[in-house]
């Protein structure tokens, strides 16, 4: 069977790249029932190393978790300034850097490290390939929440150790990251942190050599 994708389709997948962001600015609109799942199961068609599929997702609906997971960031996020000094402290403080209390969804993803599933291919040289694998996922989910509309959050200024302890998950589980989802307050055509001056985007050739 042969799949082809003509010019169209082409361009806006390229726009679906172009747009996607990392949204701290949520609407409260609920999400629609089964979003996050299907997300998920969109997640779930990613490529993985050796086929193990690696990925494990906890969509965090308990409000005594979710209070544990905002104060575990403002704790992080307060040592994180204090790294600071000066102009850049000040201009830290002002980041919003987390949309954990204004997203109606939220889901933590982790990589099974101890999984069977795959015996083992591709990871003997490099074992770490089963935490990208998972990377990839998030990827395959963010870019799918944005074509339905739906924003999404990445906050990595949390404690994995205390994350997998407030979700209470196996050992073997490797927390990867937080996501917050739901419905962006606005659209732009550039990253917050771009027009807040933090960062900007650099061009491809700037990453690329030749040898």
């Amino acid at each position: 069977m042969t799949v082809s994708f003509d010019e169209a389709f082409r361009r806006q997948l390229h726009e679906l790249f172009m747009w996607r962001r990392d949204v701290r600015r949520f609407r409260p609109d609920p999400l629609p029932s089964g979003a996050m799942e299907h997300l998920i199961a969109i997640a779930c068609l990613s490529p993985s190393v050796g086929l193990s599929q690696p990925w494990r997702f906890v969509i965090v609906e308990d409000q005594a978790r979710r209070r544990a997971i905002m104060e575990n960031f403002k704790t992080c996020n307060a040592k994180a300034l204090h790294s600071y000094s000066g102009e850049r402290a000040a201009r830290y403080a002002m980041l919003k850097l987390a949309g954990l209390e204004e997203a109606p969804g939220h889901l933590a993803v982790f990589a099974e490290k101890s999984s069977e599933t795959g015996h083992g291919l591709g990871r003997m040289t490099m074992p770490e390939t089963t935490e990208y694998s998972v990377v990839a996922a998030i990827c395959s989910l963010w870019l799918a929440a944005r074509a339905e509309g739906i924003g999404l959050g990445w906050v990595s200024i949390l404690d994995p150790l205390k994350v997998s302890e407030i979700l209470v998950v196996p050992k073997s589980w490797k927390f990867i990251g937080y996501l917050c989802l739901g419905y962006p307050n606005a659209e732009f055509d550039r990253p917050e942190l771009e027009r807040a001056n933090w960062e900007h985007r650099r061009a491809a050739e700037e990453f690329t050599t030749r040898r």
